[in-house]
C-alpha cells in the first residue's frame, strides 16, 4: 500500500485552520479517500497536559505568585507531544494510505515559542533542531489573515483567551508566519490569503491538495 499523504494546516489564532482542516477532510471523503483530521497540541497524555496549561487550569509556582512555564519548556513539552503523536496516530494512519491533515504542526511551535522567547533567531534555530526528528509534512498551507480581522473572529468565540491570544502577541506571529518558509526552505509551503470568505480559502486550499495528488480541480 502506498503512504497516505500528510498535510498540515498553520496560522493564527482565528486564521480557520480548524475549520478547514474539517471542511478538507470532508472533501476527500466525499470523493471516496480515505482521510483523518488530527490536531496539535494532540489528544494524547502530554496534549492535554499542553492544552491545561493554555487555557490556565495548570500554572507553575513562583516567587510573584503562580505563572505558566517559560517558552523553553513549552516548546520541550510540544516536542514531546509531537513525537508522541506521530508514533501514535499519524504515521499509523499514514502507513495504511490515510491522508493525514494536521491543524498544527512544528511550524507553531517555532513561531510561537520564537515570539514568546522575544524574537531572537537563536531561539528558533534551538527550537527547530528539537523538532528535528519530526516528519516533514508533504505539504504544508499557512492561512494568511490580517491579525484584526483574526482578533474578530476570535472574540465570537466561548471561554476565556488562552495563553497566547494577545493581540500584540498575534501580530507578531502573523509577521513570523509570512516568512515562515525561511526557516524549513526544504519544506513545501503554501501562503493562502486567509482574510476572504470560508468558501475562497477552502477553494485556494483545494487546489493546493489536488496538485499534490497530481490531479485537477
Amino acid at each position: 500500500m502506498i503512504d497516505g499523504h500528510f498535510i498540515v494546516i498553520e496560522g493564527i489564532d482565528g486564521s480557520g485552520t480548524t475549520t478547514q482542516s474539517s471542511i478538507v477532510a470532508g472533501r476527500l471523503v466525499a470523493k471516496g479517500l480515505p482521510a483523518h483530521t488530527t490536531r496539535e497540541p494532540s489528544d494524547g497524555p502530554i496534549g492535554v497536559l499542553i492544552r491545561q496549561i493554555l487555557t490556565g487550569r495548570v500554572v507553575l509556582p513562583g516567587r510573584d505568585g503562580a505563572r505558566p512555564p517559560g517558552w523553553a519548556t513549552m516548546a520541550t513539552l510540544f516536542a514531546s507531544d509531537r513525537l508522541d503523536h506521530l508514533e501514535a496516530e499519524v504515521i499509523p494512519a499514514l502507513v495504511d494510505g490515510v491522508t493525514v491533515i494536521c491543524d498544527r504542526y512544528d511550524y507553531s511551535s517555532v513561531a510561537y515559542q520564537t515570539v514568546s522567547g522575544g524574537g531572537d533567531h537563536d531561539v528558533s534555530m534551538w527550537v527547530r533542531e528539537l523538532n528535528r526528528h519530526a516528519r516533514r509534512p508533504d505539504l504544508t498551507l499557512v492561512l494568511d489573515v490580517d491579525p484584526q480581522v483574526a482578533a474578530s473572529r476570535r472574540g465570537t468565540r466561548s471561554g476565556n483567551p488562552e495563553l497566547y491570544e494577545i493581540d500584540e502577541i498575534q501580530v507578531e506571529l502573523a509577521k513570523f508566519y509570512a516568512k515562515i518558509d525561511e526557516l524549513f526552505p526544504s519544506d513545501t509551503i503554501r501562503h493562502i490569503d486567509a482574510n476572504c470568505g470560508v468558501e475562497e480559502v477552502t477553494a485556494a486550499i483545494w487546489s493546493e491538495v489536488m496538485a499534490l495528488r497530481g490531479e485537477s480541480v
